[in-house]
């Protein structure tokens, strides 16, 4: 007889709540949780094909080891074998620094991306860390860490409050929404506008977000910097500003107007192809909006002046006091998240404590741009990186020219690779342990609720018992942490956990400010529940929390006393409560209070006025995405494939004609880093001057094993790119509006 279990859905960052329906041990259905606290049901075409994904064949279900030149199948033993022969071996010849981390996207989507990366890094003592934030958000976290002093401390849109709501950059009608966790999306925007607010959407592109919106303006991409400036310089020369209770909490105000005064709309207009007009109304309705929330996402973040982009946004946030304010931009308070400090001055936060070898690009986050690791692995010399630990990462697609890291990586004198499919990077691996499918693991989102529209906390346990021959996805990066300690076989997975609970509560107990101060750590470890050890580190975080029960020496912000105990009892989750101010509880500055204009971003600022008198180019590439896609990794799921989700430049009809372009046909697009051959589509939904190719394509290397994905390809967006171009204070690669020139095919 078929059953029902809940899970969390893994597939985007909306982190919707589905009820599976199950035979045996397979998947075969998905819908959404009606009566989950957060999602209430809604479901979209990712989450519907959950059953598809999970019994995918493509998916590996046994560790492979290269013997002879060959990935083989291997038992779990013999993986972590050549792990722990190779890798400490590696760092006592040639040093920490001879290997390096990637983390791809997916890590956050999954309880063992979150609690055990940390752990490895440590143990591996390397400052080589890559991952997909340097393709993807970074800028944000930077201009966070600069605004705040805490790189993630980053301000939510209040959607389901606020009055006006002005979108840059972003498409969450079909991304599901992206450091905006938000279910039903969609459903939130519209709910807006039926409330009587408005909707205004910046995009060079005529997305299903922009069809909804009231107003929707379509610069030339790469320019939001621009028009953001105008729009706070314009705040500013009018005297819209009314930052409000922020004024007492800010400091820069004055500096800032000097700083801006050189981006009015007239003189900001022409590069942005919009008029000042447009641009003074847009600034007025901002300022005259009850309430109003701007947000940014990928398409502001991913170009030459991201970071700008990113501090911008948050400047038209307190200039129009809607920071910190229900309606307005406000900062969740997640469940296993830290728990509240009092106000004060911080360490603040730095960029460029060290820099990567190479090219001498400065760390952001403890991160290097991911731009940069096919040098850091070709070129010889100390430090050089010999060894690869690549997990639920596919740099060869998503980073820029793949042509050059798919090289680099078969030079490795060691990869491990944690992966469920053999794709275009990990088929490089030397091992490679496959993780069990969704429904066999168990899910709590560390990291969305971060970044959630409401605070709320959900976990839910393995739906599907795990396989005999598979290991847990947790137990798989435990082991992997003691493998490269050369610790493999000396000591129990289990410890891994042990570990760091008492790390945590030694910390704690060590802490004047905490009410745990001076308890017994062994004791406090004695009364942790769950039935293993990443549910006994949950149930810490969550006692540790800003609900916690703080065993007993005092209930949480709202006097929930949560625990995982009584989360389990709620199977579809707790709500606790709509978003509320924190400030100035959040801020880490070393003054103590918002730093509007800091040191890096002054600096770059000239370079943005530069920018003013630069002569555009004819035509400029810009990305797109999905609904029923992410990135990379969902292209092997034959109900996520076809249809609109198609790797098809988009022309404008106008340039279309002048280029010598036919609908269905073929075109030549060339850039700095290559050139690709593409199938054209014609459609006014790109704007003149721009055409439009997706993100996540190219599926057509020998050696992967993604049958699905090989019969449609695709091309990968960016071969076009050389590596070289990157938003400066980030590290972040420029993947929209760049130069491109087009050509038509035979």
């Amino acid at each position: 007889m078929p059953r029902t279990a809940l899970r969390i859905c893994p597939l985007c960052e909306a982190t919707c709540g589905l009820t599976l329906t199950i035979e045996g041990t397979t998947v075969t259905g998905a819908r959404g949780d009606r009566d989950d606290v957060f999602s209430q049901g809604f479901i979209c075409p990712k989450g519907a094909a959950f059953g598809a994904l999970d019994s995918d064949p493509d998916r590996l279900r046994t560790p492979l080891v290269r013997r002879d030149g060959r990935l083989r199948e291997a038992t779990w033993e013999e993986a972590y074998d050549a792990i722990a022969a190779a890798v400490p071996s590696l760092v006592r010849e040639h040093g920490a620094q001879a290997v390096g981390v990637v983390l791809g996207n997916p890590n956050v989507h999954t309880m063992a991306g979150h609690l055990y990366p940390p752990l490895l890094l440590k143990a591996l003592g390397t400052r080589n860390l890559f991952t997909a934030s340097t393709l993807d958000q970074m800028p944000k976290h930077v201009s966070s860490g600069l605004l705040f002093g805490d790189p993630f401390a980053i301000p939510v849109p209040d959607l389901d409050r606020t009055d006006f709501l002005l979108l840059l950059g972003a498409n969450p009608v079909e991304s599901n929404g992206s450091l905006c966790t938000a279910p039903d999306f969609p459903g939130r925007l519209k709910a807006l506008r039926a409330r009587g607010g408005t909707l205004v959407v910046v995009d060079p592109r005529r997305t299903r977000t922009a069809k909804l919106a009231d107003r929707h303006l379509a610069p030339r991409p790469g320019s939001d910097a621009l028009l953001l400036a105008a729009l706070a310089h314009t705040l500013i020369e009018e005297r819209l500003t009314a930052p409000g209770a922020l004024r007492e909490q800010t400091e820069g105000f004055g500096e800032l107007a000097d700083a801006l005064g050189s981006f009015t709309p007239e003189a900001v207009a022409p590069a942005c192809d919009l008029t000042a007009a447009e641009i003074r109304e847009l600034a007025r309705d901002l300022a005259a909006a009850p309430t109003a929330a701007v947000y940014g996402r990928i398409g502001s973040c991913t170009v030459e002046y991201g970071t700008l982009a990113s501090w911008l946004v948050d400047v038209l946030n307190i200039l129009t006091g809607n920071l910190d304010r229900p309606g307005g931009a406000l900062f969740p308070l997640p469940a296993a998240g830290p728990r509240p400090r009092p106000a004060g001055p911080g360490k603040g936060f730095s960029l460029g404590r060290w820099h990567s070898r190479v090219s001498g690009h400065p760390e952001a986050k403890a991160e290097l741009p991911i731009a940069a690791l096919a040098e850091e692995i070709e070129t010889a010399g100390e430090g050089r990186i010999r060894a690869l630990i690549s997990i639920a990462a596919n740099p060869v697609l998503s980073a820029p020219d793949g042509r050059r890291l798919d090289a680099a990586l078969a030079g490795l004198d060691f990869m491990v690779s944690i992966d469920p499919y053999l794709n275009e990077t990990s088929r490089h691996a030397h091992v490679v342990l496959p993780p069990p499918p969704p429904s066999q693991s168990a899910h709590h989102d560390f990291a969305f609720n971060a970044f959630a529209i409401r605070n709320q906390v959900r976990y839910t346990r393995p739906a599907v018992p795990l396989d005999a021959d598979r290991l847990d996805e947790c137990e798989i990066h435990a082991r992997l942490v003691l493998a490269v300690s050369g610790m493999h076989g000396a000591a129990d997975p289990a410890a891994v956990d042990e570990l760091a609970v008492q790390a945590a509560l030694g910390k704690e107990t060590a802490d004047p400010g905490s009410p745990l101060h001076g308890q017994d750590p062994a004791r406090l470890a004695g009364l942790l529940t769950g039935e293993n050890g990443p549910e006994r580190r949950l149930d810490l975080m969550l006692r540790l929390g800003p609900y916690g029960d703080r065993f007993g020496a005092g209930a949480g912000a709202d006097e929930a006393g949560l625990s995982l105990e009584r989360l389990l009892a709620h199977p579809h989750g707790i709500d606790l409560g709509p978003l509320r101010s924190r400030l100035p509880g959040v801020l880490r500055t070393r003054s103590g209070r918002i730093e509007l204009l800091p040191d890096p971003i002054a600096a770059e600022l000239p370079r943005l006025r530069a920018a003013l008198a630069d002569r555009p180019a004819a035509l400029v590439l810009v990305g797109r995405r999905h609904l029923r896609s992410n990135n990379s990794w969902l292209h092997n799921v034959p109900a996520l494939v076809g249809g609109s989700n198609r790797c098809t430049l988009q022309v404008h009809p106008a340039d279309a004609g002048r280029l010598g372009l036919a609908d269905g046909g073929r075109a030549r697009i060339t850039a700095d880093g290559g050139s690709l051959e593409v199938p054209v589509e014609i459609t006014d939904a790109v704007r003149t001057g721009v055409v439009s190719l997706p993100h996540g394509w190219g599926h057509d290397r020998a050696g992967a094993r993604l049958s699905v994905a090989a019969a449609s390809p695709g091309v990968n967006v960016n071969q076009l790119l050389d590596g070289t171009l990157l938003d400066p204070l980030s590290g972040t690669a420029v993947l929209n509006g760049f130069p491109v020139v087009v050509t038509p095919l035979p």
